[in-house]
């Protein structure tokens, strides 16, 4: 008789990969649901506890959904002109210049030792008073990148620092001067290693710009606080400003782990190389 042939059995490799995806697959499911469960409970608790009226709701709505662009716009500004100055900043840390370094350190010091919100308050009052009358959005640019830029200072630092001094030799071999090998060769390295640092930031950033509702900038937390006062629903409407705030920042989130993903790849593939 022929001898029968024994289907094949999968090796160890594959058995314990199959048991990794069904073990990921049961904790996405329990972490989804465990989500489920906050969710609906928070949602039992607030439906049950405050009356909402659908009929307020509908027109203050779309009014506290418009302050949400101005909170994005001064984000976005806030953290241009952030890194503009903790490069600069970064520089003269660096710098073995005693001026450079000593304005940076003061300039890091003074505003890592005061608080945002004050801080906002004396560009908002203290510029009229030398002359300077500037837009409410514009003080409030300029003092969440003000803020901002001390803190990343240190984080640009650390990133200059982080490439390797063998570029910097590598780069002075070639026969390139001190400022190309760094805007060459430094720069773009640094950069890509504090890319992620900025992308916190700038999701920190869209929830610490509602501060700038203390100057009457229409933001999203002041149109939510405009809408609810006269009516005494201010409970409502902020819950709506908390979702919003939420909600951004779970895109930006999303999005900016897919740009560290994209950059973690793109590195393993030039190590490859």
């Amino acid at each position: 008789m022929a001898e029968m042939t024994r289907p094949a059995q999968p090796d160890l490799g594959s058995r314990i990969l199959a048991a990794e995806r069904r073990h990921a697959a049961v904790w996405r499911i329990e972490f989804i649901a465990v989500w489920v469960v906050i969710l609906c409970g928070l949602v039992a608790f607030l439906l049950f506890t405050i009356k909402f009226d659908t009929k307020f709701l509908s027109t203050a709505v779309p009014f506290i959904l418009g302050g949400a662009g101005v909170t994005i716009l001064v984000s976005f500004l806030s953290i241009i002109l952030a890194i503009v100055l903790a490069a600069l900043g970064a520089l003269g840390r660096l710098s073995r210049n005693p001026v450079a370094n000593g304005v940076a350190s003061f300039y890091v010091s003074l505003v890592r030792g005061t608080p945002l919100l004050l801080q906002i308050y004396f560009i908002y009052l203290a510029l009229p008073q030398a002359g300077i009358v500037l837009p409410e959005l514009a003080c409030g640019v300029i003092a969440l990148g003000f803020n901002y830029g001390a803190y990343m200072t240190e984080i640009f630092r650390a990133g200059i620092q982080a490439v390797p001094h063998g570029q910097t030799e590598a780069a002075e071999s070639l026969g390139m001067n001190g400022r190309t090998t760094f805007f060459r060769i430094i720069a773009p390295q640094a950069f890509r290693i504090v890319t992620p640092a900025i992308g916190n930031d700038f999701i920190a950033m869209l929830k610490d710009s509602s501060l700038v509702s203390a100057i009457s900038v229409q933001e999203l937390l002041y149109r939510a606080q405009v809408a609810g006062r006269p009516t005494f629903q201010s409970m409502q409407t902020l819950i709506i400003a908390a979702l919003v705030y939420w909600a951004m920042t779970i895109v930006f989130s999303y999005f900016q782990g897919r740009l560290e993903r994209r950059m973690a790849t793109a590195d393993r593939s030039r190590g490859g190389v």
